[in-house]
């Protein structure tokens, strides 16, 4: 079997202009799998698999928040940190919209427009994550620093084991 060609997406040539070292991990999309599907199909730990959420607050304004794949969103201790009333998921059309993505294959690199980013602070702890590259079937493995200095995320603890 030959290898896989990497994709030019939008976050893997941000990826690249950064300079940022990263493995491509290509694996077979099933819809609706989310993070259970890709950490199986690559062998690796569910809390490694980094979910891309976008969401909005009250206003409809949107953020993005990257959480592990084995944890859930508190949108309550969310809220309350970002000093809003509520944040909810955003719409999934209005979220392709915003980034450039399919949802599925959302990135949080080199999205359409520029969204503020929250990072869930256990998140940094992990020696490697996998995070998708900007395709449904694409994760990148890549360190935690790379992506907090690629991405200047907020750091927040609003996650609850499922």
């Amino acid at each position: 079997m030959g290898r896989e060609k990497v994709p030019s997406t939008p976050a893997i040539r941000l990826l690249k202009q950064q300079q940022v070292d990263f493995i491509p991990r290509h694996y077979k999309y099933e819809a609706k799998g989310g993070t259970q599907t890709s950490a199986r199909e690559l062998a690796v730990s569910e809390h490694q698999v980094i979910k891309t959420l976008v969401m909005e607050d009250e206003k409809g304004e949107p953020l993005i928040i990257l959480m592990h794949g084995d944890f859930e969103v508190s949108t309550k201790q969310l809220a309350r940190q970002l000093n809003v009333k509520q944040v909810s998921p955003c719409p999934a059309a209005k979220a392709d919209r915003l980034t450039g993505y399919q949802t599925g294959g959302i990135s949080p690199f080199g999205t359409r427009q520029q969204l503020p980013i929250y990072l869930e602070e256990s998140i940094c702890q992990l020696d490697r994550i996998y995070i998708n590259g900007g395709r449904r079937g694409l994760l990148v493995e890549i360190s935690p620093q790379d992506l907090q200095k690629v991405l200047q995320p907020t750091m927040v603890k609003v996650g609850n084991q499922r």
